[in-house]
């Protein structure tokens, strides 16, 4: 299991997730980050910091937000 960023983040973008990755999982993308779900390690550290609580434990992702799942996924994939 992985952390996952949710679209709260397309409106923020701030970046002290990834400033605070210990693994340096989470990548800037063109309007929003994305954690790679291969290289967390789930230690929470960029879900603590972030400003607009878009960061969530894959398994307790709003239904709403499900998408955001395999768009994580997605952006690495195409890397």
């Amino acid at each position: 299991m992985a952390f996952v960023i949710t679209s709260a983040c397309k409106t923020e973008k701030a970046g002290e997730c990834a400033e605070v990755c210990p693994v340096d999982c989470i990548s800037e993308g063109e309007d929003m980050f994305f954690i790679d779900p291969d290289i967390c390690i789930d230690c929470g550290a960029c879900e603590a910091v972030c400003p607009v609580e878009a960061i969530y434990p894959e398994d307790e992702v709003p239904d709403s937000e499900k998408e955001y799942i395999q768009l994580n996924r997605d952006f690495f994939a195409n890397k």
